[in-house]
């Protein structure tokens, strides 16, 4: 088989996959999706962020993740796991968003391409295989990750960050219903440490509209560029009747929305990283902004492995933050993220619904719908 060819993508060398539609880079190091192109063929839309220090000198000390920090990228385990887990000491979000990938193929057949990469864990021995997927006509990126020889508990998920255009409100945030809100348990940064944050520690809220503040009164999480000079973290933990989860985007005056849709069974929980300029210190510099991490996850929170295998709030109500694996048996996570054209003042989406086997639909507050090809087996059976 020939070894796809490697470019060098915005400071890092990259696998290119595309369609007529989409066209999506990987990075060697880390396995990092981005930047991504919709509509390329058209209006040429990049939801995705990309950090702004891509083309300097790497800071001493700085890991893998933070040197090429793009688009979406896969953690396994996920968070900070600055404590070790049985004897285990991993990276900030894993080997998964840290090491060097191995592209297995690039293959094109029946009206789809996908692009299969392979990393093989050492400080937890085991193989995780990515396979990204792009189906004609649809303006999706389908994304698994299988697991297998791994035993054990492991907490994971998606890193996707989306770039907001650079006014006040430009993007309104929504998501599927959730059972439960928080801000995390401390702040996120703090002065001491050359950062700034602006919620409430630990403080509960049950809609995105209303969240407690350091200075009592509360902020709108659903509008977004806000709160500039500021770095917080908010958990979601979505309805499990739910047969399908999703976290969504409207920019109006852009005429697009960004969508992601996940199995809540699997990756239960929602964190949104909301990082508007609150970080001052190297590479930082406060320059990272208008960035909303909505990070579709099985975990609690974001502090790593060791917190969300022991007993925590979300576990204790019913709510994994692990996932058991089995040597004997791949454990395979879907996801998908996509975008779509709107009409003029559509809103807030209040709900996406399947439409069909191929199809789902997007609708606002209004009432205004938006048809969008999905393939939803492709969530709910990821064997497809």
């Amino acid at each position: 088989m020939k070894t796809p060819s490697v470019r060098n993508v915005l400071g890092q060398p990259s696998w290119r996959l595309a369609n007529s539609a989409i066209e999506a880079f990987l990075t060697v190091q880390g396995g990092h999706l981005g930047p991504i192109t919709f509509d390329r063929q058209g209006s040429k839309i990049q939801p995705m962020s990309v950090a702004p220090w891509y083309r300097e000198k790497k800071v001493p000390g700085m890991p893998p993740i933070i040197d090429v920090l793009r688009g979406d990228f896969f953690c396994m385990p996920f968070g900070g796991n600055d404590t070790p887990y049985r004897g285990e000491q991993h990276p900030v979000h894993g080997e998964t968003a840290n090491a060097k990938w191995t592209c297995q193929s690039i293959q094109k057949s029946d009206g789809q391409t996908t692009l299969h990469a392979r990393l093989k864990t050492k400080i937890r021995r085991g193989q995780v295989d990515k396979r990204i997927t792009l189906v004609d006509a649809h303006p999706v990126v389908y994304q698994t990750h299988t697991i297998s020889k791994m035993a054990g508990r492991m907490n994971m998920g998606h890193h996707a960050m989306v770039q907001f255009p650079d006014r006040p409100g430009s993007g309104l945030v929504a998501t599927s219903r959730f059972v439960q809100g928080q801000v995390f348990l401390q702040r996120e940064e703090n002065p001491i440490t050359d950062g700034y944050s602006s919620l409430k520690p630990a403080a509960e809220f049950d809609s995105l509209d209303s969240v407690p503040t350091l200075i009592g009164d509360t902020t709108d999480l659903s509008r977004y560029p806000a709160r500039r000079g500021y770095e917080d973290i908010v958990m979601l933990t979505a309805d499990p009747s739910l047969t399908f989860a999703w976290s969504a985007v409207t920019f109006p005056k852009e005429r697009y929305a960004w969508f992601a849709l996940k199995d809540p069974a699997l990756l239960p929980q929602t964190v949104f990283w909301i990082s508007n300029g609150g970080r001052h210190h190297a590479p930082w510099n406060s320059r990272h902004t208008n960035v909303m991490g909505i990070e579709e996850v099985c975990a609690y929170f974001h502090p790593g492995l060791a917190q969300s295998a022991k007993a925590n709030p979300q576990n204790k109500a019913g709510h994994p933050t692990t996932i058991q694996l089995n040597a004997k048996k791949p454990t395979t996570l879907p996801y998908a993220f996509g975008v779509t054209r709107v009409p003029a003042r559509f809103g807030h989406i209040q709900r996406i619904e399947q439409e069909s086997p191929e199809g789902i639909v997007l609708i606002d507050t209004q009432g205004k719908s938006v048809r969008v090809p999905f393939d939803l087996n492709r969530i709910q059976n990821p064997s497809v």
